[in-house]
């Protein structure tokens, strides 16, 4: 199902699924605009997209900052007119630490960064998507949805719980605009997030509870999954291929969350 003529936004477009998502989502026609707290950072992803003779943009943009967030959609309608795809993507783990030692600021920069810039990717969408419809799509993850022994991602694991219950209330509210929102939950994928981690090890050992695992914790593949492979269920959510689908929680996992 081509996507020729449609336009998409990318957040967190730089790097990991982001950068696969906005790869495939081109490459199947879409033009795409690239969000990222850095233009330098999305540089690389444009020159690919048009090395590919596709169109593409970056927006510099802190997608937690309401202001900017707003005037980066202006920029993308100003350049093509219209908004019909919305990856919100970006997100970080935060600092994983137990919640007696997790600063405030710690728990805010978490929420914010995360679940705040998720309602603003959606809010600041729907003027301009409501009259011909399109998909949303929310990076969420199987923390805080099907697993809960991520010992200190106290922060990390709401705001994650906290995209999937926003995007069904948005699914179901945003539906009469032809709007579907949906939701994909990630288990292990090769990316470079971890590098967004503060993982305070020793303080994390006087909470932990001892998990024994079978051998491997991907029982499909035994191994983490690839950007690609999210970029596949983000070019299928996308695409008129799920056009009865919203409301949902897609896992993609290996069903690793199921151990």
């Amino acid at each position: 199902m081509n996507l020729s003529g449609k336009v998409a936004i990318v957040t967190g477009a730089s790097s990991g699924i982001g950068e696969a998502a906005a790869m495939k989502l081109a490459e199947q026609g879409a033009k795409i605009a690239l969000l990222d707290i850095k233009e330098e950072n999305a540089k690389k992803v444009k020159s690919a997209i048009e090395a590919n003779n596709g169109e593409a943009i970056i927006v510099e943009c802190d997608v937690s900052d309401a202001k900017r967030m707003e005037s980066s959609y202006k920029k993308v309608i100003s350049t093509w007119g219209q908004i019909d795809i919305v990856f919100a993507n970006a997100g970080i783990n935060g600092r994983w630490t137990p919640i007696e030692d997790l600063a405030p600021e710690d728990w805010d920069q978490t929420i914010n960064t995360n679940l705040r810039s998720t309602f603003l990717s959606v809010k600041y969408a729907i003027p301009y998507m409501k009259e011909n419809g399109g998909s949303i799509i929310i990076t969420s993850s199987i923390n805080g949805n099907r697993l809960y022994r991520g010992f200190g991602r106290s922060a990390y694991s709401t705001s994650k719980i906290g995209q999937v219950g926003f995007g069904k209330m948005a699914a179901l509210e945003l539906a009469g605009y032809k709007i579907r929102v949906n939701m994909i939950c990630p288990g292990a994928i090769e990316t470079n997030i971890d590098s967004n981690t503060f993982t305070e090890e020793e303080n994390i050992k006087k909470v932990e509870i001892p998990v024994e695992f079978p051998e491997g914790e991907q029982p499909l593949e035994k191994k983490a999954g690839s950007p690609e492979q999210v970029a596949d269920l983000v070019y299928f959510l996308a695409s008129d291929l799920s056009s009865h689908i919203t409301g949902t929680e897609v896992y993609i996992d290996g069903a690793e969350s199921l151990l």
